[in-house]
């Protein structure tokens, strides 16, 4: 405080001991009492002889270090903030070349790290060195060049984003942040999915501090500000100025940074339109009238703040001031640049690691698409696009996807073989050149046309709703579902049974039967509808099959392509909630019968007699409705029981009881010594699996997937053993 020496020292640590020389301060904690007695003291910085201060501040961390942290306001950015509230002068020691500067004293002209070590040299020599030590430390480095980067004081250019308009209102980020809030009727201006990303958002628009948008880069806009190098005025315009407009010089310089890409390419939703700036000229704009604000943007969550945030920011604080084009002011709502963003996810490798070239789990989409095309990638990618979630892609799923439009491309042959062989059996097949499916369907349309009606209704529905949520992954397994499980799987085996288009032996046709006619026509439209269903999922696919579909039928195409038809809406087919659960009756009879014959070793394509007990009337009656087409599906003939069951074996359900009456000849010797051989394969089996289950160091150190994987197939084989144990048991004794 006198201006004189104590002769006490300080000691700091530092990873850069060249930075030193452009220390204006250290800062000491307030209430840490190893330096209570400095408060209010000034210190002697070494080698440059600068008299700097000791400044408070809690930002400090007492037990890191010596507890006393030197401050470099130009070449550390926490330095440079604690500065600012400490109102510290900040010294450039550095060029831009990382050499020290003229305020390095006699160390001018040395690169950064010669005067590295002669600084070390120096303080030790001066006896002001108190230790060396190795320390890992994070630096960043250059991508490119794989330099460390210097940071560095400079001069750049800012947005306020904080600062409230001269004019009054609300400051950009605040206009950001009330973009994804809900205002006070609880709607937002705009939606962000999955949620969790909003939250993200918020806590990064909250903290927001100015935004820098110049850069050092060769390409780029450069910022259209000129330097008058007479009285050092910067002159900004949309056109080069002939001269300076405070002092008339003509000598002016522009500006050599170029603007932040994210800066240019955030205002893009607007200047696309050719907006002016000029609120009339803008409000009196067709396009901007008609395109913006824009619905949906589609991005991945890595450039949420470094895009979608910046577009937010631009788009409100630019537009506000456009009047809508019947003279009104705009809200907030028709301000914002887009009304939903959808953050995709990450693709990452079957073990959800991410792709690196380094692990070697790179896989190449065009290599991907090659081997099992496009539609079968798009469609895996659909169907695990879940919101919040990464992308497990599997090339095993992806082969599935290949079989599924293997599948489809099946059934499309099939539906060409009954309408080739319909037309010449002289039925007239019809396929409306409309979008929609007529809602009138005649009293003997038989119960599976009803039901495939009904099911693609409810499909259209939950597609749509899953598509509104952004659910790709549920809105594609739900197709999958429906033209796979319900289309091929069933009502492609049932209308066989309906449609006999075949010439007898003596080349005559049979009588045209109503329900063969319209079970034919319902078939080509609900292929039609579900080709249109797919078409978002499996485009190329789709498309082609859906052109063949009509000209199949002799039929123009009601539009160019697939993708400009109407996309089905629940009502547009006839919707028969009972169908539904009279189909699901005969399906379940159908499925367990089936089940019980393969149980029984029935051989495939033999009739069995097949009695069934049903403790509920309908199911019944349901049964006996379709008794021709149960009989069919099952190769069963259905007698129905009104007392419950003694036969053995017997199948239950819920809704039924059903028994198989077959008998037949089995060598025992040697079916039981082929179940004994199984019993024992499937006991070694489980023995093995539960001896790695039970190891508690093994559970400890496998991946999550290994166990899951063991645990399944242990239950599996213990189920077979078990099924094995019963078959030996029920074997006659000999």
């Amino acid at each position: 405080a006198d201006g004189k020496d104590s002769g006490e020292f300080l000691t700091v640590a530092t990873t850069r001991p060249e930075t030193m020389l452009g220390d204006t301060a250290v800062a000491i904690h307030p209430e840490d009492e190893r330096y209570l007695h400095l408060h209010g003291k000034k210190l002697r910085l070494p080698l440059v002889n600068r008299e700097i201060p000791i400044v408070l501040d809690e930002w400090v961390s007492r037990e890191f270090g010596t507890g006393a942290v030197k401050v470099t306001p130009a070449h550390d950015p926490n330095d440079f903030a604690l500065a600012e509230r400490h109102h510290l002068p900040a010294i450039n020691v550095m060029d831009d070349r990382a050499q020290i500067n003229a305020e390095g004293g006699h160390y001018s002209g040395l690169d950064r790290y010669v005067a590295r070590k002669h600084i070390v040299h120096d303080l030790e020599e001066q006896g002001l060195l108190a230790a060396v030590k190795d320390y890992t430390n994070n630096v960043g480095h250059c991508d490119r060049c794989k330099t460390v980067i210097e940071p560095r004081l400079s001069t750049q250019w800012f947005i306020a984003v904080n600062k409230k308009p001269d004019s009054g209102g609300a400051s950009m980020a605040e206009l950001a942040i009330a973009a994804v809030k809900p205002d006070s009727n609880g709607k937002k201006a705009i939606r962000i999915t999955p949620e969790n990303h909003e939250k993200i958002y918020l806590d990064w628009m909250t903290n927001l501090h100015d935004w820098c948008i110049s850069r050092q880069l060769w390409w780029g806009h450069r910022i259209p500000a000129w330097h008058c190098s007479a009285c050092g005025e910067i002159n900004v315009s949309r056109e080069a100025p002939m001269a300076c407009a405070k002092c008339a010089s003509t000598e002016l310089v522009q500006e050599t940074d170029v603007l932040d890409t994210w800066f240019s390419s955030g205002l893009l939703p607007f200047t696309a339109f050719d907006w002016t700036g000029d609120p009339a000229t803008d409000a009196a704009n067709p396009d901007l009238a008609a395109f913006y604000p824009t619905q949906v943007l589609v991005t991945g969550f890595d450039i949420l703040f470094f895009w979608v945030a910046r577009m937010i920011m631009l788009g409100c604080h630019f537009m506000l001031d456009v009047p809508m084009p019947n003279g009104s002011a705009r809200a907030l709502a028709d301000a914002v640049p887009f009304r939903e963003v959808y953050i995709h996810a990450l693709v990452r490798d079957a073990d959800r690691q991410k792709m690196s070239k380094t692990k070697g789990n790179v896989i190449d989409p065009i290599e991907v698409v090659t081997k099992y095309g496009t539609d079968a990638v798009r469609f895996t990618l659909a169907s695990q696009a879940s919101p919040g979630t990464d992308i497990a892609f599997s090339e095993a799923r992806t082969e599935g996807n290949r079989a599924f439009a293997n599948k489809i491309w099946n059934a499309a042959r099939f539906l060409q073989m009954q309408i080739d062989r319909g037309r010449e059996a002289g039925y007239k097949v019809s396929l409306s050149a409309h979008d929609s499916v007529s809602l009138e369907l005649p009293e003997t349309t038989p119960l599976e046309t009803r039901w495939i009606f009904s099911r693609l209704s409810n499909v259209s529905a939950e597609v749509d709703r899953s598509l509104a949520a952004y659910r790709f992954d549920e809105a594609a397994n739900a197709v999958y579902q429906f033209f796979w499980g319900e289309f091929c799987d069933w009502y492609l085996e049932l209308v066989k049974l309906r449609m006999d288009f075949f010439p007898d032996e003596n080349g005559t046709f049979k009588p045209h039967s109503d329900v063969a006619g319209l079970t034919l026509n319902a078939l080509v439209s609900v292929f039609e509808a579900a080709l249109r269903l797919l078409s978002p999922f499996m485009p190329f696919l789709t498309e082609e099959l859906w052109h063949a579909l009509y000209a199949s039928v002799d039929t123009p195409s009601p539009a160019k392509s697939i993708a400009l038809t109407r996309f089905p809406q629940a009502g547009d087919f006839a919707c028969d909630a009972a169908s539904v659960d009279e189909m699901n009756i005969v399906q379940e009879f159908i499925t367990n019968e089936r089940a019980e014959r393969k149980e029984r070793g029935v051989p495939e394509k033999e009739v069995v007699p097949v009695t069934v007990y049903a403790a509920i009337g309908t199911v019944r009656t349901v049964l006996t409705a379709n008794i021709d087409l149960s009989e069919k599906m099952a190769r069963s003939t259905i007698n129905f029981s009104d007392v419950p069951l003694i036969i053995v074996p017997t199948r239950s359900t819920t809704i039924f009881d059903l028994a198989i009456v077959y008998e037949r000849q089995i060598d025992v010797p040697a079916e039981r010594e082929r179940l004994t051989k199984d019993l024992a394969r499937f006991n070694k089996g489980l023995e093995a699996a539960n001896k790695q289950l039970n190891n508690e160091g093994f559970i400890a150190r496998a991946p999550a997937h290994i166990v899951e994987g063991l645990k399944k197939q242990a239950a599996e084989t213990l189920a077979l053993q078990q099924k094995t144990e019963a078959a030996l048991a029920a074997l006659p004794a000999e």
